[in-house]
């Protein structure tokens, strides 16, 4: 057993033996990159792939190909990639030598995703480099690329013998596909842009990628769940009052006011990620924490959503727009795009019938937060005398927070130290950071390996994504019919519109407030 560390009261040891899931080594492979010079890339990928580097989890041999349309030399590329990823590292001073090693295997084929020759040279390319580095055929095609751009990219792959379609688990050489949100903007394009991927890849092959999947945070709601025997009893209609998840933002729409004003805040975060953490909090125990075990519970729980349509939409669901969005650069003066949504779901099964889950997400918010927060059912009888004194009784809040501060927090009652009976409320407070005396991996960096390594425990399941989708849809056009109805605005670094309260105050309950613990 590991020697002990105590920090904010936490003691933390390690369990001896082996890890749970004993995760395989990357079989080698070539990573192509649709997009290569895009933001994503830069921010992302490249420093996540660094990453990997510097901790050996990279398979060896690995070979990571850019194709776009940037004229410029490989070298060029390579120095501004460098640049970029000290600058958005989560590791600074880059480590030279690890650098060096993971430039040594970034090639670049230039040219247009419409133009035949970009897959003519980019076919030879690889081929070129499994004769060269071994990487025996295996391929991970990764579209960092707008979603109008899938449909020429597979159908150029295909059409030049890129890309092959196999059923087969573990079959070898592999062949995958890795596409970005957004998956759709409606149940009606989803289900389109599955059907035409399902055209090039089989499911097996597909991995769908939400980046909050891989949080840390989020991939340790089922530990906790599932690992702690004091708090599964309780997590349920009997013991849980209400559950909360927020994704709060303290920035605006940046430099993203064209592309936003056109997606909204419920695209953007509700239907993909605030969903799949609703999911982890709500689901059933899997038989195991294979993939499509995991995924199936997940699915249950979006068929369990229970419909917000037609005229439920205004009384269960709340948007907004924050003061000056109109005003943003590439942004309609006529805009009605929420910035904001808070709204109130029920999952229809037996373990959470009756126990609403209060969703709310936004930007220029007063702080950046995304957690969710368990409140337990009030005490049912007042043992300490006044009835002023259990007004200030506050119940439980188990709290996780996903960022920043990851962690978990707790907050109970407890007799204040005297002679009198007099009770506060304590928060009890465990940071990831201090406990475990080592850094939060980035969620790409967990996502990029495990498609090399073929898992897709934390990628989205076509159905799983049409479910979501069947349950955001009709508020949309429910919206989308309500054109005449101004949309409530709120200040900038404010909690969000007075609507909002309201919403969750019809039910006797009030949203963590974005300054608390």
């Amino acid at each position: 057993m590991s020697d002990a560390s105590s920090t904010f009261g936490v003691e933390v040891r390690d369990i001896p033996g082996l890890p749970i899931t004993n995760e395989p080594k990357a079989d080698p492979c070539a990573l192509v990159i649709f997009g290569a010079s895009g933001d994503l890339t830069r921010r992302k990928l490249i420093p996540a792939l660094y990453h990997l580097m510097v901790d050996g989890s990279l398979p060896d041999p690995i070979a990571v190909v850019g194709v776009g349309r940037d004229k410029s030399s490989v070298d060029e590329l390579r120095a501004r990639l460098r640049e970029s990823t000290g600058q958005f590292s989560r590791r600074r001073p880059l480590d030279g030598q690890a650098w060096d090693r993971f430039a040594a295997s970034f090639d670049f084929v230039s040219g247009s995703f419409e133009d035949d020759s970009a897959y003519l040279a980019l076919r030879e390319r690889l081929a070129l480099i499994d004769r060269t580095r071994g990487t025996r055929g295996n391929r991970i095609y990764y579209l960092a690329t707008p979603p109008d751009a899938f449909p020429v990219i597979l159908q150029n792959l295909r059409q030049h013998a890129l890309l092959t379609k196999t059923s087969a688990p573990g079959a070898t050489p592999f062949c995958r596909v890795i596409i970005e949100k957004p998956f759709g903007r409606d149940l009606a394009s989803a289900q389109a842009l599955n059907e035409l991927v399902a055209n090039y890849q089989d499911e097996g092959q597909i991995f769908r990628i939400d980046h909050y999947l891989g949080k840390e945070t989020v991939q340790n709601i089922l530990v906790f769940r599932f690992g702690n025997s004091i708090f599964e009893p309780l997590w349920n209609r009997k013991y849980i009052d209400h559950v909360e998840i927020v994704a709060a933002e303290s920035i605006g729409v940046e430099k993203r006011g064209r592309f936003y004003d056109t997606t909204g805040v419920l695209r953007d975060i509700v239907q993909n990620h605030l969903l799949q953490v609703l999911a982890l909090c709500a689901m059933e125990p899997p038989t195991s924490f294979a993939a499509d075990d995991v995924r199936d519970q997940k699915v249950r729980i979006f068929r369990s959503l229970r419909p917000i349509s037609g005229e439920d939409v205004s009384t269960q669901v709340v948007r907004a727009q924050y003061r000056g969005y109109r005003q943003e650069d590439g942004v309609s003066p006529r805009s009605r795009t929420p910035t904001y949504v808070a709204m109130k779901v029920m999952v229809d099964t037996w373990r959470w019938q009756g126990v609403p889950f209060y969703l709310r997400a936004g930007k220029r918010l007063a702080r950046q937060r995304t957690e969710v927060s368990i409140h337990f059912q009030p005490i049912p009888h007042c043992l300490f005398g006044r009835d002023e004194a259990c007004q200030v009784v506050q119940p439980s809040v188990l709290t996780l927070r996903i960022q920043p501060q990851e962690g978990i927090s707790l907050r109970f009652v407890a007799k204040v130290p005297g002679d009198q009976l007099s009770v506060g409320n304590v928060l009890m407070n465990m940071t990831y950071a201090e406990a475990f005396k080592k850094p939060i991996s980035e969620a790409y960096e967990r996502l990029l390996i495990d498609c090399m390594r073929g898992d897709a425990t934390l990628f989205a399941r076509r159905d799983g994504v049409e479910q979501a989708w069947k349950f955001i849809t009709p508020i949309l056009e429910a919206w989308d019919a309500d054109n005449g109805t101004e949309i409530p605005q709120y200040e900038g670094g404010s909690a969000g519109p007075k609507e909002a309260d309201e919403l969750i105050a019809k039910d006797r309950c009030r949203w963590t407030d974005l300054g608390e613990g």
